[in-house]
């Protein structure tokens, strides 16, 4: 409901009170979730040549896209003396979203209009980088995190690491667009780039003995999530993550940068139960505290109306702000497991990896590919699985048994062991397989 409420010729962050722009964090952050669950390729596509009409010459993104801003926010104190334009994650809706259709619809078209456009933006980032650690005027940060100074907007998480995991994220992804183009010298070039950044972020924000030297579950969250981190320190930071939460009693503190990544940055690192019960939490703050709270679409703030019912503020509180949505993400793409391949996007090639768990009998999951309907069908029954799959014709998956021990049924298909599971290749069809699986 969220999304329909605001997908209207622009992706509005609410569709309510002044606000009701089309502000490009909101539009990023939501991007992949809005593409599960309907066909937005030729609205994100529109959106995205509004944004490259609206850019800069300089390749500054605005941070509301039509740009309705710019020159006329006299009444705003921090966009008055922060500017309106090129905020981390928000202007990375330049580089995020035309990578996300060509990853869900094999658009290379809309990669290819926006080609210049991202590149604008990585430079943008890059001419104002001293040791590849930048920062332009205003910047949102992990905007209303919770762990916040009271009062405030903007969460604990320092900017810079913010800017420089963005700077880092979009290069990579550009450099995978100049690939998927066939434009070699730019994917040398940007590439090259993005390691480099990423060694700055390491000597910037790493201790000596692989300790991140910024201490909230954001600074972990990008880290682990955008690979910016050695991996010798990947289980440190696991580590410290998994501190961070349990200070909060198993709670996020999350703002719009490190809650669409959180559940993700868990599961993929060996935290899958963590991951569940991060996403199946009841009580205040958590997603499903929304809902008990009577929610239909959900909040701008965790605490948009706290346990004692009072407000967070009566002034900006938006109850349909779809933001906070982009757990739907993980659950179709880890805990349904219906993934894409890079080299073969639009699910013309997918990966099935569905994470049974949280204590859930069965899941069921349809994702409306451009090549026909994928359905994921998982039940499990103490260690015992049991996996349903539909692939559609004219293309084929690739099958991981995540956490299986012994394949009861293996339905025919030529299963081989792999580290933690087992894997296989197969072609359109229905398939059922059963297995036990690992305790964890």
């Amino acid at each position: 409901m969220g999304l329909k409420g605001n997908f209207v010729d622009v992706p509005t962050d609410c569709p309510q009170r002044d606000e009701r722009l089309g502000w490009t964090g909101d539009a990023q952050i939501f991007c992949r979730t809005a593409s599960y669950l309907m066909q937005t390729r030729n609205f994100f596509a529109k959106w995205l040549a509004d944004l490259r009409y609206d850019q800069t010459p300089e390749g500054a993104v605005p941070h509301v896209v039509p740009d309705i801003l710019t020159g006329k926010s006299d009444n705003d104190l921090n966009l008055t003396n922060g500017g309106t334009v090129a905020a981390a994650a928000w202007a990375d809706a330049a580089v995020i979203n035309p990578w996300t259709m060509y990853l869900m619809y094999g658009d290379r078209e809309t990669l290819r209009q926006q080609y210049a456009s991202m590149k604008g933006w990585v430079d943008f980032m890059r001419n104002h980088a001293v040791d590849n650690q930048w920062r332009y005027k205003l910047q949102f940060g992990d905007w209303v995190a919770l762990d916040a100074r009271e009062g405030s907007y903007f969460g604990a998480t320092p900017d810079d690491l913010i800017c420089m995991a963005y700077f880092a994220l979009s290069t990579l992804l550009f450099a995978k667009a100049a690939k998927a183009l066939g434009e070699e010298d730019d994917y040398q070039h940007y590439f090259a780039l993005h390691q480099a950044i990423v060694e700055s972020f390491q000597r910037e924000f790493f201790t000596a003995t692989g300790r991140l030297a910024v201490r909230t579950q954001t600074a972990h969250i990008l880290a682990l999530y955008f690979n910016l981190l050695p991996e010798a320190y990947r289980a440190k930071t696991v580590a410290g993550l998994l501190e961070l939460l349990a200070e909060h009693d198993g709670h996020l503190v999350t703002g719009f940068v490190g809650t669409p990544y959180f559940c993700h940055a868990l599961s993929e690192n060996g935290q899958v139960d963590a991951a569940w019960q991060l996403l199946l939490k009841d009580d205040f703050p958590s997603w499903l505290y929304q809902v008990k709270a009577g929610a239909t679409t959900i909040w701008e703030h965790w605490d948009g109306v706290k346990p004692d019912g009072t407000m967070w503020s009566p002034d900006m509180n938006s109850f349909n702000h779809y933001a906070y949505g982009a757990i739907g993400e993980w659950l179709y793409r880890a805990a349904a497991g219906i993934n894409t391949r890079e080299d073969e996007p639009g699910f013309k090639h997918s990966i099935l990896r569905p994470l049974p768990g949280g204590g859930l009998e069965w899941l069921k999951a349809r994702y409306s590919s451009v090549y026909g309907d994928i359905c994921v069908h998982w039940q499990q029954e103490a260690q015992t699985v049991t996996l349903e799959l539909d692939i559609p014709a004219n293309t084929r998956s690739t099958l991981i048994l995540d956490g299986a021990r012994t394949l009861l049924d293996a339905n025919g298909i030529a299963f081989a062991p792999m580290d933690g599971g087992y894997s296989a290749e197969v072609g359109s069809g229905h398939y059922r397989v059963i297995f036990l699986r690992e305790n964890r």
